[in-house]
């Protein structure tokens, strides 16, 4: 067992019972993060990126159907460290609750809707830290506004009085992140963080983000489908496409030398500085298919240039292009198999 791996998800699958039958949405993925390190989790929009991670904390509706060879969460020695196997505990059961909070934090896509418009932000970041501790009110404000502090939200004593509607797109940020940061979990997992921000304050969130991994010993699990933030914050990089984890690695071989059609087609869609001026960014011909429609062979088949006749016919396996680069394309049929 390898100690250095915080969390450790296999072969997760997860569908939603519509009108009598299950529709696949998340397909046999299988994921590991490396205490203190990031992994972005990237890809277009409705490839079941936010399903994943939703799955691996159980915060899913009731049509959810989610079965995985295992969810494994490794808490490190300050938590006693144990292991839990979330995926056999109950959703809203006591000990998955005081898990979401205690050791696995969330910082969900949009501020606005996570934050509720009739209470003081600062009530808001205390209520889970009251209910998972024996603190009083006093006590957790106290810690609150040394949190707003170190997340750099000036007139901490002040603002934790005030209401959502009185912040700042970036600053909600921040009351987002304090209230997945206010029990010091170890693992944070922010679900497109700044998604509804301006470039200037993406870059103090990420920067923000990064302080926390690096100083604090955090885990990070980013998604995203922004590859200049994942340039800028990740470790390892999981490529998802239609359900599927197509390719992954680390962020510098995925970068330098991508393997899979679609990775790359992502990275070319990408600006970078000092492009020719009047020049085109290139773009992924079509749609991503509905997860219903979904057929035999590669998912990707109908978009990809390099597409073969068998891509289109069987079982697409995962290959080990390196230590611990792994595609799932037939280009690279000539390449050890794995699961």
């Amino acid at each position: 067992m390898n100690h250095d791996i915080i969390l450790d998800v296999k072969n997760l699958n997860t569908g939603f019972l519509s009108n009598g039958k299950v529709v696949p949405i998340v397909k046999d993925v299988s994921l590991q993060l490396e205490r203190g390190k990031c992994l972005a989790i990237v890809g277009e929009s409705g490839c079941g990126k936010s399903v994943t991670v939703h799955s691996i904390v159980k915060l899913l509706p009731k049509n959810a159907k989610v079965s995985s060879d295992g969810v494994i969460y490794r808490s490190g020695v300050q938590n006693g460290g144990k292991e839990y196997r979330l995926d056999q505990l109950e959703a809203y059961g006591m000990e998955m609750r005081k898990i979401r909070g205690r050791d696995i934090g969330m910082v969900f896509q949009d501020p606005m809707s996570s934050l509720n418009p009739v209470y003081r932000v600062g009530d808001q970041v205390a209520e889970g830290l009251m209910e998972h501790t024996k603190m009083n009110k006093k006590e957790a404000m106290v810690r609150v506004v040394d949190m707003f502090k170190k997340l750099g939200i000036p007139d901490s004593e002040r603002r934790v009085r005030e209401y959502p509607h009185q912040f700042s797109g970036g600053m909600k940020q921040r009351v987002v992140i304090a209230i997945a940061m206010i029990e010091n979990p170890e693992i944070i997992i922010a679900d497109e963080p700044t998604t509804a921000l301006d470039v200037t304050i993406q870059a103090q969130i990420m920067e923000l983000m990064k302080g926390l991994q690096i100083h604090d010993n955090k885990s990070i699990i980013m998604i995203t489908h922004n590859m200049g933030l994942v340039a800028e914050m990740a470790d390892d990089v999981a490529v998802m496409y239609m359900g599927r984890v197509v390719e992954s690695g680390a962020a510098e071989r995925i970068f330098n030398a991508p393997s899979h059609p679609y990775t790359k087609a992502l990275l070319r869609s990408v600006p970078v500085l000092g492009m020719e001026d009047g020049k085109e960014l290139e773009t992924i011909p079509g749609t991503t298919p509905n997860p219903a429609d979904a057929g035999i062979g590669c998912e990707f088949a109908d978009r990809c240039s390099e597409c073969m006749a068998q891509c289109r016919t069987g079982k697409i396996p995962n290959f080990l292009v390196e230590d611990g680069h792994r595609v799932r394309c037939l280009k690279y049929a000539d390449c050890k198999e794995v699961e």
